[in-house]
């Protein structure tokens, strides 16, 4: 009979062998709980370790059989009759597993000769495998700098004749020694979020056997302690999902407005609209992260937001992107107790590489990990913030947060360009603009229409007359939408459109019947999961505006969103702008229109490319270019997120181009021919020292995974499990994960 002690470690779950603990120490295996035993998984000259997967809600070991004959190794695998089953999760006690069935070897020698024979063999591959690595290292780093300064010098430049993309990538170490990764391949799962830290989280929630959702939960809460900027509990977000089987939603947990608010509530004093508690919707973000933890995780809900607690109680260091918020919103933040306290202590603002203390929000996160949503919504951190809010000048209430509702809505999906494309329905833009982005494009027929000077032209003119008809959108649960939607997924539609577009000029805002202002929604985050059977998870998370409303309640920790802001309001336009929208007008309960492009790409029904970004109004273009990009002019997956980029919202009537030295020292800009070009045209060129951050997976369809394990798994559910590429945009502080 043989025993194994189950063990936790790195948070895998494994079983030690009891027997020989001097020659089996090491030893150790993992595997599926739902996978034969098969050849591969045997014990051999060298221990081996494969992944183990969790069973339902919890992270269980699994039920593993060591086969041993006194050391020797095995050259065929015993017969396996029947499959291992799970165990509940890791306790530290002993359990008894299985012994050999008929046919495995049992007994054990003390045959001092062969278990020599085995070291010398181990030691033999461990030499060899070691000269091939610092081959490799050699190989591709024969061509780097070998001085400081040099390496300092090293950087990443995009070569390209239209100033758009195609160039090659030259790669340089930040200024102050940090070096990302910011494109990462991998077999079995992968996270690209914007920030480092967070998509390792994510992926160690995969590692330890979660799923897609799991690690969503675990990346989302990490970005609301490190990003405070741009997301966080006190804001909310639109996820989309896809699980293997090819069924896809759409989870809504876009803040709300207070029921005691009304489409005149900021007619004496717009600013309020932006600061202060009158600019606070009721959160969504952790119901609608408990919600679809409830519907599809696996691992517990505590364990997901342990990392982040640990982040906010002990501290994280400040990256480049939120050292530079902070000193941009300074003046805010020292007006501001609970900000100040946090990001500017004494008053000193925090730099770069300086530790970042959240005990506040540290204890709101214990919180709910320990009692779920309802820790925030109807117990004492909900009394807490609601006060804060309330001492801010806000008007929400405990009922306000008692009642919000997390909406499960059907995702967009549209054919175009040879892809299926799944996004965001209303009160989200962002899909529906995409589609009609592409569809617009679409019609010219081939690729070389989007390339160079006059590609650049229609993707400018395509934009605008996106951005006239997505302003007729708004919640669908106070305005009919449908009508508007099915315009905008319809080829047609977007062929009467295209028809409008001169390749010699562009016009004034009136040629594309716009009728309202635009939105100027703000900050957010994003990020991309697919996990080892392929669920995936796009989404994007907000407070909108940099801290939101310039308040964090300090009492709890929270940044408050100020995602009122994202309604239109009455009131007469200035001479020249478009009147606002009346469909977005505030009412209690409604959620305010929003520009979030979560997108997930299919080709043949196969997964593809998930994408998505952050950036306010930017977004639907940003993500519009990326797609272009990759799926259809065919550029790598690192370039195609890494490309300058342009921007039109129709109103105001200019093309935004990038034109900055962004944070890792890369200079974006519109190549001077184009610009030129596009001036002759008509169009009127603005520099901005902003742009949209967009993260990006793509599986790649021609090159399958190396995934051992599942090599005897019929692929009866028709998914395709390939190579998969994570980007991170070097726009921020973040990098992807893979396993």
């Amino acid at each position: 009979m043989l025993y194994g002690k189950l063990e936790v470690h790195d948070g895998d779950c494994v079983v030690r062998s009891a027997i020989g603990a001097s020659q089996m120490d090491t030893n150790y295996l993992l595997f599926p709980s739902d996978q034969s035993l098969t050849h591969e998984m045997h014990a051999s000259v060298a221990p081996r370790r494969l992944k183990g997967a969790g069973n339902s809600r919890g992270l269980g070991c699994v039920d593993v059989k060591r086969v041993c004959k006194n050391s020797e190794v095995l050259k065929e695998p015993p017969t396996m009759a029947k499959k291992m089953h799970s165990l509940p999760p890791a306790t530290g006690d002993w359990k008894e597993a299985e012994s050999p069935p008929p046919g495995g070897i049992s007994g054990r020698s003390t045959n001092s000769q062969k278990q020599g024979n085995i070291k010398r063999a181990v030691m033999t591959k461990c030499a060899t495998r070691a000269v091939l690595y610092f081959a490799l290292l050699i190989l591709f780093t024969s061509d780097l700098p070998t001085t400081t300064a040099g390496r300092q010098r090293w950087r990443k430049q995009l070569d390209s004749p239209d100033g758009v993309g195609d160039g090659t990538l030259r790669w340089r170490s930040r200024q102050h020694g940090e070096t990302r990764e910011r494109m990462v391949e991998a077999d079995e799962g992968m996270v690209a979020a914007d920030d480092e830290r967070c998509s390792d989280i994510g992926r160690d929630a995969l590692r330890a056997g979660g799923n897609a959702v799991d690690a969503s939960v675990a990346t989302a809460f990490c970005l609301g302690v490190v990003n405070p900027m741009a997301s966080g509990i006190g804001g909310g977000a639109f996820m989309l999902l896809r699980l293997t089987n090819g069924t896809s939603f759409a989870y809504d947990m876009r803040e709300t407005a207070p029921a005691a608010a009304h489409e005149d509530m900021y007619e004496k004093d717009p600013h309020a609209k932006v600061y202060g508690g009158l600019a606070v919707g009721v959160p969504g973000e952790v119901a609608g992260l408990y919600t679809v933890w409830s519907h599809h995780g696996r691992l517990p809900w505590e364990k997901l937001i342990e990392p982040s607690i640990k982040l906010a109680n002990l501290g994280f260091i400040v990256q480049p992107y939120l050292a530079f918020h902070i000193q941009d919103n300074l003046g805010y933040i020292l007006a501001d107790k609970g900000l100040q306290e946090t990001f500017a202590p004494s008053g000193k603002p925090l730099q770069e590489g300086d530790t970042c203390l959240r005990k506040n929000l540290g204890h709101t996160l214990q919180q709910i990990a320990k009692h779920g949503p309802n820790a925030f919504y109807m117990g004492d951190i909900a009394k807490a913030f609601v006060a804060d809010v309330k001492a801010a000048g806000g008007i929400m209430t405990i009922e306000d947060l008692r009642d919000y509702k997390v909406v499960v809505r059907q995702p967009l999906v549209a054919e175009t360009m040879g892809y299926t494309l799944i996004s965001m329905p209303p009160p989200s833009s962002g899909g529906a603009s995409l589609v009609l982005i592409v569809n617009i494009l679409a019609q010219y027929g081939h690729t070389l229409a989007m390339k160079g000077l006059l590609g650049i032209h229609r993707l400018i003119e395509a934009f605008k007359h996106t951005y006239a008809v997505r302003m007729n959108l708004a919640d669908p649960a106070f305005v009919d939408v449908e009508p508007v939607i099915s315009d905008m997924l319809n080829p047609k539609f977007a062929s009467s459109l295209q028809k409008l577009i001169l390749d010699n000029m562009t016009f004034s805002q009136t040629h594309y019947g716009g009728r309202w202002s635009q939105l100027n929604d703000h900050g957010t985050s994003h990020f991309n999961i697919v996990d080892i059977d392929r669920n995936t998870v796009s989404m994007t998370t907000t407070v909108n505006y940099p801290f939101g409303a310039k308040v964090l309640s300090p009492s709890t920790g929270i940044v408050l969103n100020n995602e009122m802001d994202d309604f239109s309001i009455p009131g007469v336009p200035p001479p020249g702008f478009l009147p606002p929208a009346p469909q977005n007008f505030v009412r209690p309960g409604k959620r305010p229109l929003s520009s979030m492009t979560p997108t997930i790409v299919l080709k043949d029904g196969h997964l593809h490319g998930v994408l998505g970004g952050s950036g306010g109004a930017r977004i639907i273009t940003s993500v519009a270019q990326v797609f272009l990009n990759r799926f259809v002019r065919k550029m790598g997956a690192l370039p195609s997120v890494a490309a300058p980029r342009v921007h039109h919202q129709l109103g105001p009537n200019y093309v935004e181009y990038e034109n900055w030295t962004i944070i890792t020292g890369t200079h974006l800009e519109l190549a001077k021919p184009i610009r030129q070009g596009l001036k002759s045209k008509g169009h009127v060129l603005m520099a901005k020292e902003i742009g949209a951050v967009c993260q990006l997976i793509v599986q790649d369809l021609e090159t399958p995974a190396v995934l051992p394990w599942l090599q005897r798994r019929a692929l009866t559910n028709n998914v395709f499990y390939g190579k998969l590429t994570g980007v991170s945009d070097e726009r921020k502080d973040g990098a992807p994960a893979g396993f």
